[in-house]
Parts: C-alpha cells; structure tokens; sequence
C-alpha cells in the first residue's frame, strides 16, 4: 500500500560547527512500505533538542552517529498510520525517536503510546510529560538522591530541562540557584519558577566568585548541563561529599578543535565530589512512574514551562540552531 511522499532533512555530511545546509539537507522521497515489526507514524511536533547536534558528529555516544545520508534523529509525537506490530494500531497516539521528517517508520518498541484519556495537549509529550521533563526528574529524584536543605547550583537554568529540574528541585525543599545568559532569563527563573537566585553568565566577569557570592553555603549538587568555563568556576565551589549530576555539555557541542579540561579536575579529589555521567535512557522502563509525577504537578499548576514552537518542515533546521545562540525562549519545538 503505497503512502505517498515524505519531505525530510538527511545528515549529507558531519558538521563543522552549527550545521548548515549543506550538511543538513531538506528533500523529498518516497515512504517505505512498513515491514512485519515497524510502525510508520505521521509526524506532529519533533522535539528539537542539544544532544541531536552530537548525534551528527562520529564521536562515540550513547547512541549510534547518525549515518550519512539517513534523516537527523529526534523524539517526535505522531499518529500510526500503519502498524506492522501487535502493540500498536492505526489511530493511536504515541512518542518515541523518529526524525526530522513528515512520517517516521521505526519498530515498534521505540514508540510509547499516549493514554487515550490523556487531559493533556499531544506536544506535552514531546516536552513536559516525555524526555525532557522525565530527565530531570530522574536524575534529580533518583540518580542525584537530592535532599530536602541542600543547595543545587543549576546550569542552563532557562533551558528546557535547567528549568524544570529547578522547580522539581524546589518542590523537595533544596535551596536552588540557577545559571542563564540573559537577564531576561535570570528574572524569569526567579520571579516566575521560583528559583532562589539566578547568575548571568554573560555580564559576570569572575563566574567563581558570583557561584560563591550567590551560594556562601558551597554547593551541594551541581547539574550540569554546558561543561566548559562554568563547570570549572562550579568545582570550585563544590562542598566536601557533594554531587555532580553530568547531563550535557552544550558549551563545546560545536567544537572544531579538542576541549581542554576541566582544568579544576582535581578539585573531585580534594572535596570527594560524586560525578554521575546520567542519560534518561536507562530510566525509560519507568517512563510511567515519572510521568504520574510530573502530571501530578501539572495538575497542581506546581511547575510551569515555557514552549517555543515553530510551524512547518522546511523550518527545522533554523528553528534548531536557535539553541546555539539562545535564540529560544523555552522548549524548543517544531510543529507540522
């Protein structure tokens, strides 16, 4: 049964820097037949994320580079079309990792239905209620063993997952203080999210100093997600026994040469620091557990988020480079 065309931007060749057109091509091709096992969904919102921009790269990772000529991989939210699996039929609603395109055809165990009587609009799946909001709520719940007084230092506080761990962070009584580029974002984490405090990165001429300054008690937990400058200011306000939750490191993602560092390594010695390298998916066998939780606070009007969601395909990749130059205002999203 022949389904038409799709429109899709394949990865023609590893980056340099911000992926440009002629490293990330739009085309259009013709949809696959779906085999015994897969399942091809259309394509509603793709979840524009960081860590996609090392998928591009042939830097070993956590999940396989992206093959040159294949469609940039994404976390999508979509409608079957056509099920070649048990678990799955046309019609239903589901998340899981797809690509920059039109209609995605993936096997079925990398798609997670939506419940049918879900209160929630269907992007919230691509944001708050699937990796993005679960990451930090698994890291900060579970893999940090965050505690009721301490104090978190949070990096790209503004961001997608900065934004929510804070909150979540909040929520269990820790002291938290935030890291943004802006003082338009700094404000928002604190008068909006309810952050304690919020250093902007860009006007601060001594990172060191302004982590101290804003956290005279050291910290307790850093969550990591730029590396680079920060990071090292951040190891040298860390406290004895003290926590450091590895997420991202979106500072160097478009590194042409090798990142040093971090020059204050030796600062995990001299304090004890616990480093957690922490990818969400070691956790997506509790993908429910987590999401009851955020919809709880959801449902409490507990955490509150902001979304940036762009309209049309042929968009993708401009709307994505939005997150190297902070051009985003919340989750960043396309919409088809």
């Amino acid at each position: 049964m022949s389904h038409g065309n799709k429109q899709q931007w394949i990865l023609a060749k590893r980056p340099q820097d911000v992926p440009d057109p002629s490293e990330v091509v739009f085309q259009e091709v013709a949809i696959p037949a779906t085999a015994a096992g897969m399942v091809l969904v259309k394509n509603h919102y793709i979840s524009l994320d960081p860590a996609i921009r090392l998928w591009m790269s042939d830097i070993p990772n956590y999940l396989p580079p992206i093959p040159i000529g294949d469609p940039i991989r994404a976390t999508v939210v979509g409608e079957v079309i056509e099920s070649g699996s048990d678990d799955l039929s046309a019609g239903d609603l589901v998340f899981g990792l797809g690509g920059w395109e039109t209609h995605s055809t993936a096997p079925a165990e990398f798609w997670t239905k939506i419940p049918s009587d879900s209160e929630f609009p269907l992007h919230y799946y691509g944001n708050m209620l699937g990796a993005v909001g679960l990451t930090p709520y698994f890291a900060i719940v579970d893999v940090g063993q965050a505690k009721a007084g301490q104090t978190m230092l949070m990096s790209a506080a503004a961001g997608a997952v900065g934004s929510i761990g804070g909150q979540i962070a909040k929520l269990m009584g820790l002291k938290v203080v935030g890291i943004a580029g802006t003082d338009e974002k700094c404000q928002w984490v604190v008068d909006e999210l309810g952050f304690d405090d919020c250093i902007n990165y860009r006007t601060t001429g001594d990172m060191e100093a302004a982590i101290r300054e804003k956290c005279p008690e050291g910290v307790d937990f850093y969550f990591d997600n730029v590396g680079g400058e920060i990071l090292d200011a951040a190891l040298l306000n860390m406290n004895k026994d003290s926590t450091l939750l590895f997420c991202g490191t979106i500072s160097t993602y478009n590194a042409t040469e090798p990142v040093p560092g971090p020059y204050n390594y030796w600062q995990i010695l001299a304090k004890t620091i616990t480093v957690k390298g922490y990818l969400i998916s070691d956790h997506f066998h509790r993908v429910v557990e987590g999401q009851e939780a955020m919809s709880q606070w959801l449902k409490e009007d507990k955490i509150k988020f902001r979304e940036h969601i762009n309209e049309g395909i042929e968009n993708c990749l401009d709307t994505y480079n939005l997150l190297f130059t902070g051009g985003n205002d919340g989750k960043l999203m396309l919409k088809l």
